[in-house]
C-alpha cells in the first residue's frame, strides 16, 4: 500500500465533527477513491460507497434525487442493511460531479446529520461554477495530487527517520555526503520517469518495467484528453488542442502559451481561450503558473491575467511523451538532451502538491525567473530558478531580480544536480531533490 500524506487528513476529518462535508478534489487516477475507501473501511463498520459515474451509466438510482428523503430511500436500495448510526455509518459519494444536484443536497444532508459523509470529485471547479446553489459553509474541498517526491521515497523503501534527517540538514544548509547524494539523484531521476500516478508507481515497484509504466501513463494521458472532450462538447477540440500542446510549449524558450498557435489563427487572444484554460486547471490535469512583472507580497495581487504557463500534472506523463521507452535520456544526462522542461515540471508538481500557488517572473528588460512563491514568515516573495545542466551558477535574470531593492528579496534558491548546499549573497544553491522540503 502506498503511503499518502492526505490519508492522515482524511482520517482526521472522519474522526472529528467539523460541521462540514469533506470533498477530495483532483484529477482522475491520482488515488482519491483508494485513500477514502481505505480510511472509511478502517474507521467505520458500515461503509457505503456510491460511485456516481457507474450509477450514471447503469441503474441511475441517484440521477433525479432532489430531497434527502429520496436520497435515503435510494441508498437503502443498495445498502439498507448498513444504514445504522452516524458514529458507525459512512456514506462515500464518489465522483459527485456526475450529479451536480447532489452537491446542493450536501448542505441538507449535513443539517439532517443522520450519517457521516465524505465525497470525491473531479472538475469540481467547473461543476460548482455551473451549480445554481453552492453549499457554501457546508463543504470543505481538499485537492489531491499524484505522489510527490517524498511519497515516492517512502514507496521506494526510505524510512521516515532518513527523510527527517535530510530535512534537518536542508534547514541547516548542510550537504549530504557523496554516496547519499548519488542515491537521492538516482531516485529523483527515476521519479522523473515514473512520476506519481499510483498505478504507474505500483507497476514500477512490482515489475521495474519501463514499457509497462509507459503503457499506463499513455492510457491515463489519453483518458485525460478524452475525458475533457466528453465534458465540454462545444469546446472539446480547443480543449484537446491546448492539452496536447503543453509538452511542445514547454520546449519553447518562453514556455508560455501563445494564443495564436492554438488554432493557428491570426488575431486570437488569450481571452479567447480563458474557459479552456480554466477547464484544464479545474480538472487537475494541468498546473497553471501565472506571470508576475512587479512582485510584491502576496503575489496573487500582482498576477498577470494574460501570461500563463501550463504544465502537465505528472512529470512521468511528460517524460513518456518526450522520450517514450528510452530511459537513458533522463538517467545518463545525455548532453544533447535538454532536461530543463522536465526538471521545471517536477518542481511545479512538487510545489503545487505542497499547496503553493505558482507564479513566475516575467520582465521584458530584466528577463525571466522560473518560479516565485510566497514566504509568509518574511512577508516577501521567494524566487526559484531550476537548472538541469552544469551551468547552474549562470542566472542573469535571477541576479537582477535579487539585486532590485524595490522587490525586498531576502533569499532566492537555485535548484540543480549539484550536491553541495552553498550561499552567495542572497542566493542559496541546493540539490533539486530538496524541493520536497518547501
Amino acid at each position: 500500500m502506498l503511503y499518502r500524506k492526505i490519508d492522515a487528513f482524511i482520517e482526521g476529518y472522519l474522526q472529528t465533527d467539523s460541521g462540514k462535508i469533506l470533498i477530495i478534489d483532483g484529477a482522475r487516477q491520482v488515488g482519491k477513491t483508494y485513500s477514502i475507501s481505505h480510511a472509511g473501511r478502517k474507521l467505520f463498520s458500515n461503509y457505503i460507497e456510491i460511485n456516481c459515474v457507474e450509477d450514471a451509466v447503469g441503474q441511475r438510482l441517484f440521477a433525479d434525487i432532489r430531497t434527502i428523503e429520496d436520497f435515503y430511500f435510494q441508498v437503502s436500495m443498495v445498502a439498507g442493511d448498513r444504514m445504522h448510526e452516524k458514529e458507525n455509518t459512512l456514506i462515500f459519494l464518489d465522483e459527485i460531479q456526475e450529479y451536480p444536484q447532489l452537491l446542493t443536497l450536501l448542505k441538507f444532508l449535513k443539517k439532517d446529520d443522520r450519517f457521516t459523509y465524505i465525497a470525491s470529485g473531479s472538475l469540481l471547479g467547473v461543476t460548482l461554477a455551473q451549480t445554481t446553489s453552492i453549499p457554501i459553509g457546508s463543504i470543505e474541498v481538499k485537492r489531491m495530487y499524484p505522489l510527490d517526491f517524498e511519497e515516492w521515497l517512502y514507496a521506494n523503501g526510505l524510512g521516515r527517520q532518513t527523510i527527517d534527517i535530510m530535512r534537518q540538514k536542508f534547514h541547516e544548509h548542510e550537504s549530504l555526503d557523496e554516496t547519499a547524494h548519488l542515491r537521492m539523484m538516482d531516485l529523483f531521476k527515476k521519479y522523473l520517469l515514473v512520476g506519481g500516478l499510483p498505478d504507474a508507481v505500483n507497476s514500477y515497484l512490482a515489475e521495474k518495467n519501463i514499457v509497462a509504466v509507459r503503457t499506463i501513463q499513455s492510457q491515463i494521458h489519453e483518458y485525460y484528453a478524452a475525458d475533457a472532450s466528453k465534458y465540454e462538447a462545444a469546446r472539446k477540440l480547443k480543449i484537446r488542442r491546448v492539452y496536447d500542446m503543453i509538452p511542445s510549449m514547454l520546449e519553447n524558450k518562453k514556455k508560455r502559451i501563445v494564443a495564436q498557435e492554438i488554432e493557428n489563427k491570426h488575431g486570437k487572444r488569450f481571452s479567447d481561450y480563458t474557459d479552456e484554460f480554466d477547464y484544464l486547471i479545474s480538472a487537475g490535469i494541468a498546473l497553471d503558473v501565472k506571470a508576475i512583472a512587479n512582485p510584491s507580497f502576496p503575489l496573487i495581487e500582482s498576477e498577470s491575467k494574460n501570461l500563463l504557463k501550463l504544465y502537465l500534472n505528472d512529470v512521468g506523463i511528460l517524460t513518456g511523451i518526450l522520450y517514450q521507452n528510452n530511459i537513458r535520456a533522463v538517467l545518463d544526462d545525455v548532453r544533447s538532451i535538454n532536461l530543463g522542461s522536465v526538471y521545471e515540471s517536477a518542481v511545479a508538481c512538487e510545489l503545487a502538491a505542497h499547496g503553493h500557488k505558482l507564479f513566475y517572473y516575467d520582465n521584458r528588460k530584466k528577463g525571466e525567473v522560473d518560479y516565485l512563491i510566497d514566504d509568509y514568515d518574511s512577508l516577501s516573495a521567494v524566487p526559484l530558478e531550476v537548472k538541469s545542466g552544469k551551468d547552474y551558477t549562470v542566472h542573469c535574470a535571477l541576479n537582477n531580480f535579487t539585486e532590485n531593492e524595490d522587490y525586498h528579496i531576502n533569499k532566492a534558491y537555485v535548484l540543480s544536480n549539484e550536491r553541495e548546499i552553498s550561499q552567495k549573497g542572497r542566493i542559496i544553491y541546493i540539490p533539486v531533490y530538496d524541493v520536497m522540503f518547501f
